[in-house]
C-alpha cells in the first residue's frame, strides 16, 4: 500500500512541486507512516462498486490481500491536529488516480471529510495546496475552502511570495473563522 500511496504521489505532484519534489518526497514518506496518520481509500471492485474504508495505514495492509479484486482510485490522508490553540482536522494528501479525477470523487471525499470534521467537533478543515497546482486551487476555491490567516501569505505577504504554497481552510465555528479565516488571535 506504501508503494501505491508514493507512486500516486509522484504521478500527480512531481510537477507542481517542481525543484522541491526531491526533498518533498522525503517529508510525504515520513508523513505517511505516523501513528496519527488516518486514511480513507477509494476502491472500485470488479462488480462496479466504489466503498470507502477509513483505518490507519498500518490496518491497509490487510485489506488489500483480502480484496484483491479491487482496484483502487484514490486516497486521502488525514490527521486530527490543533492549529491556533483550534482542533482541526487537516488533510494532508487527496490524492486521485489520472483517470479517476473530474468525475465527482475528490468533491464526495472532501464532504466525506468535512463530515467526519463536523462529528468529532472539529473547528475546521485545513490542508495545505502548492500555487503551481491551480486546478487543486480551482477545486477548493469551487468546495468554498479561503486562504487561512495562518498562510505565509497572510502573515507577511512579503514572505508569502518566497513560498510556492497557500494553506486553504473551511471553517464550521465562530471562534474558528475569527482565529483561522480573520486573523483574530
Amino acid at each position: 500500500m506504501r508503494k501505491y500511496i508514493q507512486n500516486l504521489l509522484k504521478v500527480n505532484m512531481e510537477e507542481p512541486y517542481g525543484p522541491e519534489w526531491l526533498l518533498e518526497e522525503k517529508v510525504k514518506r515520513r508523513e505517511m507512516v505516523v501513528p496519527e496518520a488516518r486514511y480513507i481509500f477509494v476502491k472500485q471492485y470488479s462488480n462496479g462498486f466504489i466503498t470507502e474504508s477509513s483505518m490507519k495505514e498500518t490496518e491497509v495492509e490487510h485489506m488489500c490481500a483480502v480484496c484483491p479484486e479491487s482496484c483502487l482510485l484514490g486516497f486521502v490522508h488525514y490527521r486530527f491536529v490543533v492549529e491556533e490553540e483550534l482542533p482541526v482536522l487537516y488533510v494532508y494528501e487527496l490524492q486521485m488516480e489520472p483517470s479517476a479525477q473530474g468525475k465527482g470523487l475528490g468533491k464526495f471525499m472532501m464532504q466525506l471529510i468535512e463530515q467526519i470534521a463536523c462529528k468529532n467537533q472539529m473547528g475546521a478543515v485545513m490542508l495545505t495546496v502548492q500555487k503551481a497546482n491551480t486546478q487543486a486551487m480551482a477545486f477548493y476555491t469551487k468546495l468554498r475552502y479561503v486562504i487561512s490567516s495562518t498562510s505565509p501569505s497572510r502573515v507577511d505577504p512579503q514572505i508569502g511570495l518566497e513560498k510556492s504554497y497557500e494553506i486553504l481552510c473551511k471553517t464550521f465555528d465562530s471562534e474558528a473563522k475569527s482565529k483561522l479565516e480573520d486573523g483574530d488571535y
